[in-house]
């Protein structure tokens, strides 16, 4: 039996430094998978740590290994666990052993999955990764606006691709004038180079990075690190 949608709701106690935070420009930095990466992450300021449970990625981490990384990141930082079309017992096991309190779903989760998940993980965030190409990709947000903490706006990926980090970005002005359904977060080909008019041109709140701060897919670099959440903390 398909479980309800119920309307999101956060839990203040867990979630309020978050929800006050995203008044000013916070950032995620995706992928980690090293202690002195996600040491800098923290370190330097970022809001959110992420962490990849796909096995096709190069940032793939294991239950071990994300345990691991987790426990080095503070209460007020939020740790998203990275999911793409991800069976029960993968994001269970993330949660219970890997340290994860938030979770990003990547793939073509449809919004039951969204509904059943939230009600199997009842103090747990939820955000869905919806793929834009096009002004018509941002009805998606829409959909998924009764059962998602947050939306994250990604470039969308060639056919068989992997469906996110791979250095994109998709045009910012598609978002101009549109009334997100919820919280939102921007995400796609960002770097130190360009999240100030990233953030500026948007309106984002929360921006999400992974190959940005990289020197190869799947290996990030402490000064990328250092140099984007420098640049982000200005705004």
């Amino acid at each position: 039996m398909t479980a309800p949608i119920p309307t999101p709701t956060v839990d203040e106690t867990r979630f309020g430094a978050d929800m006050r935070q995203m008044q000013r420009v916070t950032a995620k930095i995706c992928g980690l998978s090293t202690p002195e990466t996600v040491d800098a992450a923290i370190s330097r300021g970022a809001s959110h740590a992420g962490f990849i449970f796909f096995p096709k990625s190069p940032r793939h981490v294991t239950f071990e290994q994300a345990a691991s990384l987790t426990s080095r990141v503070p209460v007020h930082v939020g740790k998203v666990g990275v999911f793409v079309d991800a069976e029960d017992a993968l994001i269970d096991e993330a949660i219970r052993g890997g340290g994860i309190d938030t979770l990003q779903l990547h793939g073509k989760e449809p919004p039951e999955r969204l509904a059943a998940l939230r009600h199997r993980h009842a103090r747990v965030e939820i955000w869905k990764a919806i793929s834009i190409r096009t002004r018509g990709d941002l009805d998606d947000a829409k959909r998924y606006s009764p059962v998602a903490d947050v939306i994250l706006y990604d470039a969308k990926t060639p056919e068989g691709a992997l469906p996110g980090g791979m250095g994109l970005r998709f045009d910012w002005t598609l978002l101009d004038g549109f009334p997100h359904p919820q919280r939102w977060a921007l995400s796609g080909g960002i770097d130190a180079g360009n999240v100030v008019d990233a953030a500026q041109r948007t309106g984002a709140r929360l921006i999400d990075t992974s190959s940005g701060v990289e020197t190869a897919p799947g290996i990030k670099a402490v000064d990328k690190i250092t140099a984007f959440l420098q640049r982000v903390a200005t705004l």
